[in-house]
């Protein structure tokens, strides 16, 4: 499957702030400061409540940011559910675990949930997890990235917990595996760390490294990691 990656986001490093969802006005306020440090967009996730209500609030914030890009995780659905479920509105899909198994050449699981996004329309983009926090261990993680491409559009992995960084080391043994086809890191990316992950990946999910609370993004370290990401590219493109 070809990935529509660079369709939407069609120049340098991408950075999408990851909201904690607890309200629809804390969600607005959220996105607002994404928004002003000139983010890629956001996405949406909930610990603390229901899927229908997650969803609920991203139409609402649709409605308020009709030029945002904005994805959900909805952390209480499995990707059959999620698929079947989200509206032509949402943007991205983000799922933990994307029922990769590295050491089989038939992934029944993964295309099951790719026939449904094929099934209802769906043009978002799907970033699917792969080698991912709290999942099953994987100890070849290029060959399950070499796996996943076919059934999303976006590896993402992460580390092994939440704001905890992934290896230098295994970001890069996915992103030789992938070439071109986008890898984006989930969790531990900071306004200081992420000159490391930049040769080496697409895009980042960011909520713990620029968030002065688990529910509140901060506003100063959101806009420094946007600084440093985009004076990447701007070197990237002079050299």
């Amino acid at each position: 499957m070809m990935s529509r990656f660079r369709e939407v986001f069609p120049k340098g490093h991408v950075v999408l702030p990851v909201i904690h969802v607890e309200s629809l006005e804390q969600t607005l306020r959220n996105v607002a400061i994404a928004m002003e440090a000139q983010a890629d967009g956001v996405f949406l996730i909930n610990h603390y409540i229901r899927a229908d209500e997650l969803l609920d609030i991203h139409a609402a914030v649709a409605d308020a940011f009709p030029d945002c890009w904005i994805g959900v995780n909805c952390l209480d659905l499995d990707p059959h559910e999620v698929f079947a479920r989200v509206s032509h509105r949402v943007d991205g899909i983000w799922t933990d675990n994307a029922m990769i198994d590295e050491h089989a050449v038939e992934q029944p699981e993964a295309e099951a949930v790719l026939q449904l996004r094929r099934s209802r329309g769906w043009r978002g983009l799907y970033f699917g997890g792969v080698a991912f926090k709290y999942q099953r261990h994987v100890d070849d993680v290029a060959s399950a990235a070499v796996r996943a491409r076919a059934f999303m559009d976006v590896v993402t992995t992460s580390g092994a917990g939440t704001g905890i960084a992934a290896s230098v080391e295994k970001i890069r043994r996915m992103k030789t595996a992938l070439g071109d086809f986008p890898l984006a890191i989930a969790s531990g990316i900071t306004p200081e760390n992420v000159v490391d992950y930049l040769p080496h990946s697409d895009c980042y999910l960011v909520a713990t490294g620029i968030s002065k609370s688990f529910e509140e993004l901060d506003p100063p370290l959101v806009q420094r990691l946007v600084h440093t990401v985009r004076s990447f590219d701007l070197r990237d493109e002079g050299s």
